[in-house]
C-alpha cells in the first residue's frame, strides 16, 4: 500500500515565500463580524414566562412530589 503525504510540497506551492510564510495579497480577507449576520431580536418578549404555564408546572411537580411521598409511605408500612 502506498501513502501519499497529503501536505502539500512548499517548494513547488505557489504564492508561498521562501520561509514558508504567505505574501500580503494571496488570502482572501477576513469575513465581517457577528452583528450582521441572522435575524432580529426585536420580537423577542421582554417579561418572563406567563403565569398559565408556571402554574401548570408547578402543579405537576407538587402532584408528583406526592406521589412519590405517598409511595415511599407505602413501602414503608
Amino acid at each position: 500500500m502506498s501513502h501519499t503525504n497529503p501536505d502539500p510540497d512548499p517548494a513547488s506551492t505557489t504564492g508561498l515565500e521562501p520561509g514558508g510564510g504567505v505574501p500580503p495579497g494571496e488570502t482572501p480577507p477576513a469575513e465581517s463580524s457577528l452583528p450582521g449576520a441572522g435575524p432580529s431580536d426585536a420580537h423577542n418578549p421582554t417579561k418572563g414566562w406567563s403565569k398559565g404555564p408556571l402554574t401548570l408546572i408547578l402543579a405537576v411537580v407538587v402532584v408528583f412530589a406526592a406521589g412519590c411521598v405517598g409511595y415511599a409511605l407505602a413501602l414503608i408500612r
